[in-house]
């Protein structure tokens, strides 16, 4: 089947991408509602139970490193019908978990399988003409970002009527059908790399090392991501704790959080004018200021609620707006690309997430958003100082 872009980039192969994405991603954010839940079923403390989203992480770190690379030199059609397969597999197995233990094992496979998002996104990148490269691309990481919302709302709902067992069965069965949909409707992808697997992952060190753009921006999301993952992995606690929130309450949290996809789409319309690095700053700094009112979030739900919808809209514009950039530096190499800024995305998650356990567990929700705050400040300086300067110089010299 040809994999001209005309030809294939249909707006229906956009929507299913789109919605792949979304579902892949959710995998795996089904936990993080239910982290309290978890820890009250096995005994277990809220710092065993973040761990769930650390090991997450870092499973989907390896699974960037070791196998969205692959998109680059295997026909990627099958590439994701075999992703996705595994991802079903592996979610059947959480939702059937005997032990603690077993659900960690089994989360770092859920992590390792579902990168088959960021397999969708680059192809998307790949077939788009490129004057909507960025348009078609926040489409589907809005996709991406909804299914992170959705995710965490579906389980908490789900949960709180048929327990968190029926999250991961349920999942399982809709992954079955997306890798079925997938397989039908995906036109198939030549490989842009040839050579071996191994000389595929040492090039991925090469494009590290010449690519300062690439660099800059993984540092950037990293952070951000850090800041969100931050937030995320003791928001259940501290929503039980103070608010009294049940599963379905704490996961509905998540829907205000939909202002994040739609800053998305309009992130990717900013990079397609020109506007992307130094729009990159402003939603940076969105992400600091949601701080603020997260801080005093513990006592008042509008603060807090205000406080999610700011960092959704900072954290993931930011995002878009990395990728936007990202992509434009190697064609050939857009899996590898995002296996290097995924990478360091997923690791500032991981460590985010790592941090606002052992700070919750020790100061509450003040070390928590003291945790978030410094990250997301960090991202900021760190923009200022490599890009800031230099972004707005270009947007107003035209160049």
């Amino acid at each position: 089947m040809s994999s001209s872009r005309t030809q294939t980039l249909t707006p229906g192969i956009v929507r299913l991408m789109a919605a792949g994405a979304g579902l892949c991603v959710a995998s795996n954010y089904f936990a993080q509602p239910l982290l309290a839940l978890f820890a009250q079923t096995f005994g277990v403390s809220s710092v065993h139970a973040g761990l769930l989203v650390t090991m997450a992480q870092l499973g989907y770190v390896a699974g960037l490193i070791l196998v969205v690379p692959l998109g680059d030199l295997l026909e990627r059609r099958r590439l994701l019908v075999t992703t996705t397969a595994l991802t079903a597999a592996a979610l059947l197995a959480m939702g059937l978990a005997p032990n603690f233990e077993a659900m960690l094992l089994v989360s770092v496979v859920i992590g390792v399988t579902s990168v088959a998002a960021q397999v969708l996104v680059p192809l998307s990148a790949h077939l788009a003409p490129p004057a909507q490269r960025g348009r078609i691309m926040s489409t589907v990481m809005s996709g991406l970002l909804l299914g992170i919302l959705l995710a965490r709302f579906a389980a908490g709902m789900v949960a709180g009527l048929a327990g968190w067992r029926a999250v991961y069965l349920i999942g399982a069965v809709l992954m079955l059908a997306l890798c079925l949909s997938l397989r039908a409707r995906l036109p198939e992808v030549a490989p842009t790399a040839g050579g071996s697997y191994g000389a595929l992952l040492r090039s991925i060190g090469r494009i590290f090392a010449a690519q300062p753009v690439l660099r800059r921006r993984g540092v950037i999301g990293g952070l951000c991501f850090a800041a969100f993952g931050a937030f995320w992995t003791a928001a259940a606690f501290m929503l039980k704790a103070n608010h009294g929130a049940s599963e379905l309450v704490i996961g509905g949290v998540a829907l205000v959080g939909v202002l994040g996809a739609l800053c998305a789409r309009f992130a990717g319309r900013l990079a397609d004018a020109g506007w992307g690095p130094a729009a990159t700053g402003g939603f940076v700094l969105l992400s600091v200021l949601s701080w603020l009112p997260l801080w005093w979030g513990q006592f008042s739900w509008p603060l807090f609620l205000a406080g999610v919808v700011l960092l959704d809209m900072g954290v993931q514009g930011a995002h878009i707006s990395n990728q936007t950039e990202v992509y434009r530096l190697d064609p050939a190499a857009r899996s590898r690309i995002t296996t290097v800024y995924m990478s360091m995305y997923f690791t500032g998650g991981a460590i985010g997430s790592l941090l606002s356990g052992l700070a919750y567990a020790r100061f509450g929700w003040h070390g928590v958003a003291a945790v978030g705050a410094a990250m997301a400040m960090a991202a900021f300086v760190y923009w200022a100082a490599v890009e800031g300067g230099h972004a707005m110089r270009r947007r107003t010299s035209g160049a």
